[in-house]
Formats: structure tokens, sequence, C-alpha cells
């Protein structure tokens, strides 16, 4: 059991924000969620009562979002994990370039001034490999490439690193660079390279597959809540100023590698392809995690092949109703 070890999600509702939610909870941490529960809240109720929760429906846009849903007979917490956003390149594009800047920089530039008004320790923001947008040289890219953003997400996401790695304050910034996530989440996402691909093959017996050949990287959901745990954990001489990939070396795969583990259990679907860009996202690399393993220790433990079967599986039973509502996507929502 962690001893009083109060941590602060913003986006705790979320795709990544609930199971770390779970996991910190499972762990003995006090943890504050702030939500405005854009895609609703239902990835908390199985903790909503739980003793060490607080949960806060707020906008962080709001000036004082995060000082004034505190609990005040708690500590004051020790670590923010932001991971509220506008995620992806669709939810960024539908809602346009002001819009998407206010919720994913100005919103990041309010949580970290507030986090240093109350003296946090460590400041933990999920950013993307997204933000490398195309490898010049084949060669994995590692912390130290240069950003080559292709979509408006990558954008925001450097400009909010940039700020975080020139504030000057007391408070931590450690900056984690996903990769595309995977796999079951209390909030489920159907909008993922993945779990879309393997939603398609189940549903429809058929896969449309645009930028063939490209290379992405991947990481398992639970992998990416492990990162963060070492990113809340390790000593602050090894997360100051500091920024990790976050995955794996065995989670680069091309697409055409994607579908030959989804035809591996369905094996019936047709895949047909279409040459077509997005309007931005034209990512085509793979990614080196080596300082991540060296410096924090981290290995993941799973595998593309066991998200491909865990999705199935709980399509198979029925666990989702509906899994094409709109409500596993975050594009279908347009912010006011």
């Amino acid at each position: 059991m962690k001893e009083a070890r109060h941590v602060l999600i913003t986006g705790g509702a979320g795709y990544i924000g609930s199971a770390l939610c779970s996991e910190l909870l499972r762990q003995g941490y006090q943890v504050t969620v702030i939500d405005e529960l854009l895609y609703g809240g239902e990835s908390l109720l199985g903790y909503l009562l739980h003793p060490n929760l607080h949960f806060a429906k707020a906008n962080i846009l709001e000036p004082r979002a995060v000082k004034d849903n505190l609990r005040r007979d708690w500590p004051k917490p020790s670590v923010v994990v932001h991971l509220a956003a506008l995620a992806g390149f669709p939810a960024c594009q539908a809602v346009g370039r002001q819009v998407a800047w206010r919720y994913n920089v100005e919103a990041t530039q309010r949580v970290y001034e507030q986090a240093e008004e109350l003296s946090v320790e460590r400041f933990i923001y999920a950013s993307t490999y997204s933000n490398y947008g195309l490898s010049p040289d084949g060669k994995p890219v590692t912390e130290e490439s240069p950003l080559n953003p292709q979509s408006l997400y990558a954008e925001t996401k450097i400009a909010s690193e940039r700020f975080l790695l020139n504030s000057k304050g007391n408070c931590a910034v450690l900056i984690l660079r996903l990769a595309t996530l995977y796999g079951l989440s209390p909030r489920m996402r159907f909008d993922l390279i993945v779990n879309q691909f393997v939603l398609e093959a189940y549903t429809k017996r058929e896969l449309l597959i645009y930028q063939r050949g490209y290379s992405r990287s991947f990481v398992h959901i639970k992998d990416a809540i492990c990162g963060i745990l070492l990113g809340i954990e390790s000593p602050l001489e090894l997360v100051r100023g500091e920024i990790y990939n976050l995955g794996s070396d065995r989670g680069n795969y091309t697409k055409d590698q994607v579908v030959a583990l989804i035809l591996k259990r369905l094996p019936e679907t047709r895949v047909s392809y279409k040459d077509m860009t997005f309007g931005g996202d034209m990512r085509d690399l793979s990614v080196s995690f080596e300082k991540i393993q060296r410096q924090l220790g981290f290995q993941a433990q799973y595998t593309l092949d066991d998200g491909v079967r865990e999705v199935l599986q709980a399509l198979q039973i029925g666990i989702f109703h509906n899994p094409l509502d709109s409500r596993y996507r975050n594009a279908q929502f347009i912010v006011q």
C-alpha cells in the first residue's frame, strides 16, 4: 500500500485514465479524477464509491479547475498525470485549430500552473509518438530525433511539450510519448487501429486498409499504465525534464503485419486496399524504446497478438451491446 500518496488525473474517465485510475486504487493510492465527461463517465462506475477516489466533473480550461476541486481533508496531490485532451487527429480535425489548441495547449498550461501553485512534486504529460511524423532515414526514431508533425493533433502536443520543458518551476516535468494504444479499457475505444481492425473484421468480415505498408508503433493499454506508474514512482532525478518513448521494440508493426495477426484468428475476413491520405497523420516509422528500458527498467508484458485476442473475445461474448456506437469513438464528439 502507498501511504497517503495522492495522484490527480485529468481526463481520468478516458481510455487511459480510467484504466490508470483502477490500477492506482488497487495499489492503495488516493486518486482525484477531474474530467468534463465529454465521452460519458460510465468507465468510473466501478470505483465511484471507493473511499480513495474523489471525482470532480469540471472543464480543465477553467482557471481554477484543479485548485477548486480538491478534497480539503486529503493531502495535496504529489503527482499530476495530465491526460485530458482531444485525442487523435480526427477529433482535432473535427473541431478545428482554435478549439483544438484551446483544449490541448492552453489547458495544459493552466493545469501545470496550478500544479506549480500547489507545490506538486511531478507533472506527467501524456504525449504521442505522432510528433515524429516520419523517419527521414528509415531508422527507428529516438527521443533525440527531429519532430515532423503530420497532423494538427501532433502540433498541439509539440506545443504543450515545449511549454512544459521551458517552464522554470519546481514541479518536475516528465513527458511520455506513447505509441498507439490497443486493448480493453473501462472506457473502450474502437477508433484505435488494432481495436478498430478487430471490430471490423468481426462484425463485417472485411477490412479496408489505407496507407498499406506504413509502419506504426503499438503498445498495450496495460503496458502504458505500467509506464506511467514508473513515471510516478521512479526517483525524481530520472524523470525531471525527461522525455521517454513509451512502448516496446516488438510493438513496431506494418499494417500488413497487423492484418496478418487478425487473419490468424478470423481467416474468413476479406481484405482490400485503397491508396488514400487523411489530410494529415501520415506517420510511417518505427520507434526505439531503448531509453525507457535502460533508465526506468520498463519492460512490456503484452504483445499485439494478446490485444487482438482479448478484444475479439470481448466482442464474441457480447460485452459490448453495440460496439459500433459513436460513444466508442472520439471523433464523433464536437466540442461547442
